[in-house]
C-alpha cells in the first residue's frame, strides 16, 4: 500500500506571507486560502499490536483523499491514499465494526481499512453514490444505505461475500437516510428524509423493500431508527419524540406509542461528524483538530492529559466566493473547513479565521463586509478595522457580528445584495433541508430590522438566485426551480421578475427563456439594461422598462461555463462601469453597445467562482486557491 508522510504547515489565525506567482499572460497566483482539511469522520482505536491509534478520513477540495493515521502516543502521522477516485465525493457516513475494521462508501464505492494490517483491504463499486448511513447486524455484517435512490449493499467480513442489492426504494426527490438499522431476524431498517419522512424495512433473503410508515404519518423531515438490546428495531416518523414510536421485526411495524425503556445497542457509527472517542484501555481523545494539527488524549483514571502534534498533507479547502473588503483585502470564506479569509495584495499576506460556517455569499456595502451564511441563512456584519472575535449567536460584541438567520425560508444562501441606497441588504437562496421554494431577507441597516418574505409571497415553489437594483425602488430576480437540498421540484422553469421594495409585491413575473432552470447572475449595465446568465450558459440583455428581451446566444460553446458556485458572482465591474465575465476558460469583456463578448485572455486554470475589481486586476477563484488577472490598461 502507497503511503504518504504528512507535511504541510499552516498558518492559521495570524498573517501567513505568500508570494504571488506569475504564471503569465497577466494572471497571478495568490496560494491557497486555507491550507488545511477537514475530517469526515474520526475514531479512537488500536492497531494490530493493540497500541492505540485514531483514524480519520481526510477532505479537501478534491474531495476525500486519505485516511489518517495518527500514533496517540507519539502523534506521529501516516497517509493511505483512497483506493478508488474520490470524484469530489466524501464520506457521509462510517462504521467501526466490532472487529475493529473501518468502513466507509463514497463515490460509489464501498471499502473497508484494516489497522491490524495497516492497509485498505477491501474494496467494490456500487451503484450511486455515498452512503449516509451505515450498521452492523447481529452476523457481524457492514450494511450501507446509499442517497439519492436508496441504494443498499452488504459485506461479509468473514466470508469477503459482498451484495450490492441495488435501488430499492424511489421517490421524486433525492433521499437522505441518516440512520440505519437491523433486527436479529435479518430484517435491515433505513429511516427517509427531507422531503416526505418514511422507514423502509428490507429483506435480503427476498432482496425486496417494504414501506412501513402510513402515508398520513410521514411529514417534513427526517425519520429515524436505532437497534435495541432486545433484538428489535424502534423507529419515529418524526425522528423522534416520546410518543408516536414503531416496533419493528421481522419486517413489521407496530405501533407502541411511548417507549418507557431504551436500551441502544453500542455501534460505532454516525455522519460524517463521527467522533468516536474512547480507547479500549478506557483513555479517551479529548481534541483531534485538523486546522491546529492537535491531538489531545486524556486518561479518566490518572487524570492526566498529553497534548499532541500531528502532521497531514493537504491541498487546502474549498473557496466559496470572493469579494474586495473595505480594507482593500480579497475576502471570502472556505468550505470545509469553515473558515473566513483575507488576502492582502499590497503586502502579499494571508489572514485566516474561524468562519460562522459556510460563507456562501459576500458583498461589501460601505465600510462592512456582508455574508449570507448556510445553513441558518443567516447575515452577518465585518468591521475589518476592528479585531477578529469569533461569532457566536446570541453573543454581542463580536466581530463578525451574527444580525439574523432565516432558516427555513433560506438555508443556503445564493445572493446577497448590497443596495445602491447604502442601508438596505437583501438576502436569497434555497430553503431548508426537504423544502421547495426560497425567500427573500430584506436588512435595514440603520433601524437593524428586518423583513422576512415566504417564496408564496414571491413566485411560489421558486428560489430567487440572482438579484439586482433597478430604478425606482424596484428589484429584478431570476429565479431556480431548484428546491432545498433533498427537497421536491415543482417548477418547471426559471423565471425573471420585477419587485417594488416598498410593498414588497411583485409586479411582474414571466419564464422569459422556457426549460431554464435558473438564472445564474445578473448585472445593470449602462442604459439601464440588465445582463444574464441562465443555467450558466446562455447569455442575454434585457430591457427592464419594456420588460423584453432584446439579445441573447449561447456561450459555453466558445467560452465554456460561467464562473459558478453558490454565489456566483460571474460579472465584476469596475469603477468606470466597464463589465467583465468570468468564464471557465477565461476574462472577457462585454461591449454594452453591441453585446459582444470579447475574451482578453485564457486562464491557465479553470476559472471555477467568482470574483471582484481591485486596483486592476480581477480576482477568482480555482479549487483552493486564489488567482487574479491585470486588467490591459486603457480597457
Amino acid at each position: 500500500m502507497l503511503r504518504r508522510a504528512a507535511g504541510m504547515m499552516l498558518m492559521a489565525c495570524q498573517a501567513a506571507f505568500a508570494a504571488a506567482e506569475d504564471l503569465g499572460n497577466g494572471f497571478l497566483h495568490h496560494g491557497v486560502a486555507t491550507p488545511v482539511s477537514n475530517h469526515r469522520g474520526i475514531v479512537a482505536t488500536v492497531d494490530g499490536q493493540g497500541r492505540n491509534i485514531v483514524l480519520l478520513w481526510l477532505y479537501d477540495h478534491r474531495g476525500c483523499y486519505s485516511l489518517l493515521w495518527i500514533d496517540a502516543e507519539t502523534g506521529k502521522s501516516e497517509e493511505f491514499p483512497i483506493p478508488f477516485p474520490s470524484g469530489g465525493d466524501c464520506p457521509y457516513a462510517s462504521i467501526l465494526s466490532s472487529g475493529n475494521k473501518f468502513y466507509t462508501h463514497f463515490n460509489g464505492n464501498f471499502c473497508e481499512f484494516n489497522p491490524a494490517q495497516r492497509a485498505f483491504t477491501f474494496t467494490a463499486k456500487t451503484v450511486p453514490q455515498m452512503a449516509m448511513g451505515m450498521t452492523e447486524d447481529d452476523a457481524g455484517l457492514i450494511w450501507s444505505v446509499t442517497y439519492p435512490n436508496s441504494g443498499v449493499a452488504s459485506f461479509a467480513p468473514k466470508t469477503r461475500e459482498f451484495v450490492d442489492y441495488g435501488q430499492v426504494h424511489k421517490e421524486n426527490w433525492a433521499q437522505y437516510q441518516r440512520s440505519v438499522a437491523a433486527d436479529d431476524k435479518g430484517w435491515v431498517y433505513f429511516a427517509v428524509g427531507n422531503t416526505a419522512s418514511h422507514i423502509i424495512g428490507f429483506d435480503p433473503r427476498t432482496r425486496t423493500a417494504k414501506p412501513l410508515i402510513p402515508e398520513a404519518e410521514r411529514a417534513k423531515g427526517t425519520a429515524s431508527v436505532y437497534r435495541d438490546l432486545n433484538g428489535k428495531v424502534y423507529g419515529h416518523p418524526k425522528g423522534g419524540g416520546d410518543d408516536g414510536w414503531y416496533e419493528l421485526y421481522d419486517g413489521e411495524a407496530t405501533k407502541v406509542g411511548k417507549l418507557e425503556k431504551r436500551t441502544p445497542k453500542p455501534i460505532v457509527t454516525s455522519h460524517q461528524g463521527l467522533f468516536h472517542q474512547l480507547f479500549p484501555d478506557g483513555r479517551r481523545v479529548k481534541v483531534c483538530d485538523t486546522v491546529t494539527r492537535t491531538l489531545v488524549v486524556e486518561d479518566p483514571k490518572t487524570g492526566g492529559v498529553q497534548e499532541l502534534k500531528f502532521d497531514y498533507t493537504s491541498e487546502g479547502a474549498h473557496v466559496m466566493g470572493l469579494a474586495t473588503a473595505p480594507d482593500g483585502t480579497i475576502s471570502g470564506g472556505t468550505a470545509f473547513p469553515m473558515r473566513c479569509f483575507s488576502y492582502n495584495p499590497k503586502t502579499d499576506t494571508w489572514v485566516n479565521n474561524s468562519a460562522y460556517s459556510q460563507f456562501n455569499a459576500v458583498t461589501r456595502q460601505g465600510d462592512r463586509f456582508f455574508v449570507g451564511v448556510y445553513p441558518y441563512g443567516a447575515l452577518i456584519e465585518w468591521d475589518p478595522t476592528r479585531p477578529w472575535v469569533n461569532t457566536e449567536k446570541g453573543k454581542d460584541g463580536c466581530n463578525p457580528q451574527l444580525l439574523t438567520d432565516c432558516t427555513p425560508t433560506i438555508m443556503r444562501p445564493h445572493k446577497l445584495l448590497a443596495h445602491p441606497d447604502g442601508k438596505t441588504l437583501v438576502l436569497a437562496g434555497t430553503p431548508g433541508y426537504g423544502y421547495t421554494g426560497g425567500g427573500l431577507l430584506f436588512w435595514d441597516r440603520q433601524t437593524r430590522t428586518r423583513v422576512l418574505l415566504e417564496h408564496t409571497a414571491i413566485i411560489p415553489e421558486h428560489s430567487t438566485l440572482s438579484l439586482v437594483a433597478l430604478p425606482g425602488g424596484r428589484l429584478l430576480g431570476g429565479t431556480t426551480t431548484a428546491p432545498g437540498t433533498g427537497g421536491e421540484k415543482k417548477a418547471k422553469d426559471a423565471e425573471l421578475y420585477i419587485m417594488d421594495m416598498a410593498t414588497k409585491t411583485v409586479e411582474w413575473h414571466q419564464v422569459v427563456f422556457p426549460g431554464a432552470q435558473g438564472y445564474t447572475d445578473l448585472c445593470v449595465g449602462k442604459d439601464g439594461v440588465v445582463f444574464g446568465f441562465t443555467d450558466s450558459s446562455r447569455f442575454f440583455a434585457f430591457r427592464p422598462d419594456i420588460r423584453r428581451v432584446i439579445y441573447e446566444r449561447p456561450t459555453a460553446p466558445k467560452f465554456g461555463s460561467t464562473a459558478n458556485q453558490q454565489g456566483p458572482r460571474v460579472f465584476v465591474t469596475d469603477p468606470q462601469g466597464t463589465i467583465y465575465i468570468l468564464f471557465n476558460k477565461g476574462v472577457a469583456r462585454l461591449d454594452q453597445t453591441t453585446f459582444d463578448i470579447n475574451l482578453l485572455a485564457e486562464s491557465p486554470v479553470p476559472v471555477a467562482l467568482g470574483g471582484d475589481y481591485l486596483d486592476g486586476r480581477v480576482y477568482f477563484g480555482s479549487g483552493s486557491h486564489v488567482y487574479s488577472y491585470t486588467l490591459p490598461a486603457g480597457k
